[in-house]
């Protein structure tokens, strides 16, 4: 029996080594398919409607719906945005981390083979074995757990953190092409309006009733105006690719879609309640996940002050020595003599107060943006207020004065001249409500909470909804 011990000794060992061991699945990523991917993407994908149903909690339909509203072109942009894939994957890196950090040291083999030289010797084979059994002590495993999930939360926060950012970056591609579009509809009017005037100004002109400057000036108007309206249909094209960006789907998705911006229309008239924006200090994801790092960090110094304690290392061992079988018991420890591990021990106690100093630091941030942007859109309102009165003003005087041009009272440039005077108070009601809505995006980003009657970020985002699709 003794005299095959080593051969079965050896076969074993390898056999154990061998039966854990993970195969490579090789999986090449190809530019061609990803691109293809990407650009099949579209909003009447029969996934995208289990999604969006799932999350309403409703039926839709009909299917794709006649008009896409912020809460379904939100939930489409949560679909297909591929920073939310990075953010998934960044936690699934950290839950990789967590089995890492739970893994119990391996124990250890050596195999000492030799001979004796000497003749005259019965039976010349020597052969030993000598295992190591490692043995943590301190609790450090405990520490390595604790700081591995502190880290996976923090990741997982930061899929929410993601989520919103998707959000915010959508209502802004969104408010920037209802400017655009609302920006070119008035200005067209005004164009026409401009045209009118020009022909009116040149009539006169030919029967010497006016000089030639005043013509001048209207046609260097109209001309301006001509720009005003190219720039905007050039943003409201370039807006469109935005907002395409901001649902991550190509802009050819959005042919023959009409988008809904009722959404625009609310704007509260008071700001939050101190406690919603209290809660901002102590819930934001991002808040909660630096909170985690920094309970990350704490763990960290935890451990490295436990490894200032040696680990055990038991070897019982086997020896094969002149037809003889000894058996051997070895304890073997690492002296903590020459440094008691206070280097990373500091180290750890640096990033620690650098974690505590970050999280400081992000609350004192956050109380800045609430402040700030708080402060301007009570002020961004108290402006809109202004300019609707305004434009409600001018809107009489151009009522008046279409009046007097129909009872004969005033020649048409009066009328057109009151069209212009409106059409500017429009714009710049426009302009304005575009500023008070823009604070209002600021505002909702700083609170990391709607205004509206949409719930916000729906939960379970952890896993893509898009199963089999390439990677992007």
């Amino acid at each position: 029996m003794w005299k095959n011990f080593p051969k079965t000794a050896i076969a074993f060992a390898v056999i154990i080594l061998l039966a854990g061991c993970a195969k490579f699945q090789p999986q090449p990523l190809s530019p061609a398919q990803t691109a293809s991917a990407l650009e099949d993407r579209r909003l009447d994908d029969p996934k995208l409607k289990e999604f969006i149903e799932a999350n309403l909690h409703r039926h839709i339909d009909p299917w794709p719906p006649r008009s896409w509203d912020f809460s379904l072109l939100t939930l489409a942009a949560l679909y297909y945005h591929p920073d939310l894939d990075v953010a998934r994957a960044r936690w699934q890196v950290a839950e990789a981390g967590k089995i890492t950090a739970g893994q119990r040291p391996n124990p250890s083999i050596s195999m000492r083979p030799g001979f004796i030289g000497n003749p005259g010797v019965s039976n010349p084979l020597l052969f030993g074995i000598v295992p190591s059994i490692p043995i943590e002590t301190a609790g450090k495993r405990g520490y390595r757990l604790a700081r591995a999930g502190h880290l996976a939360k923090a990741a997982y926060l930061d899929i929410t953190t993601a989520a919103w950012q998707v959000r915010s970056h959508l209502r802004t591609a969104l408010l920037d092409l209802y400017l655009s579009r609302q920006s070119a509809t008035l200005l067209k009017r005004q164009l026409a309006v401009q045209e009118e005037l020009a022909r009116a100004l040149a009539a006169r002109l030919a029967q010497g009733e006016i000089p030639r400057p005043e013509l001048t000036q209207a046609q260097i108007s109209l001309d301006q105006t001509r720009l005003l309206l190219q720039e905007a249909e050039r943003q409201t094209a370039e807006n469109r690719v935005r907002l395409a960006a901001a649902l991550g789907l190509p802009v050819s998705a959005l042919q023959r879609t009409e988008i809904s911006y009722a959404f625009l229309q609310r704007l509260p008239p008071r700001p939050p309640p101190p406690e919603v924006r209290r809660q901002a200090l102590l819930s934001r994801p991002d808040i909660l996940a630096a909170l985690a790092g920094y309970e990350g960090a704490q763990a960290a110094l935890q451990l490295e002050i436990a490894k200032q304690y040696p680990d055990l290392h038991l070897g019982p061992g086997y020896s094969f020595d002149d037809s003889e079988n000894k058996w051997t018991f070895r304890i073997s420890l690492t002296l903590p003599v020459l440094n008691q591990n206070q280097g990373p021990i500091a180290e750890a106690k640096a990033r620690r107060e650098e974690a505590a100093a970050r999280f400081t630091a992000l609350q004192a941030k956050v109380i800045a943006e609430l402040d700030r942007n708080l402060a301007g859109y009570l002020e961004t309102l108290r402006k809109l207020k202004t300019a609707e009165a305004v434009e409600a003003a001018e809107k009489t005087q151009e009522q008046a004065a279409d009046h007097s041009w129909r009872a004969g009272e005033t020649d048409r440039l009066a009328r057109l001249s009151a069209q212009l005077v409106l059409n500017k108070a429009t714009l710049d009601r426009l302009q304005t409500f575009y500023q008070a809505q823009q604070a209002l995006g600021l505002l909702e980003d700083a609170i990391k909470s709607p205004s509206g009657t949409f719930a916000g970020i729906p939960t379970g985002l952890q896993t893509s909804p898009r199963q089999g699709e390439p990677a992007p």
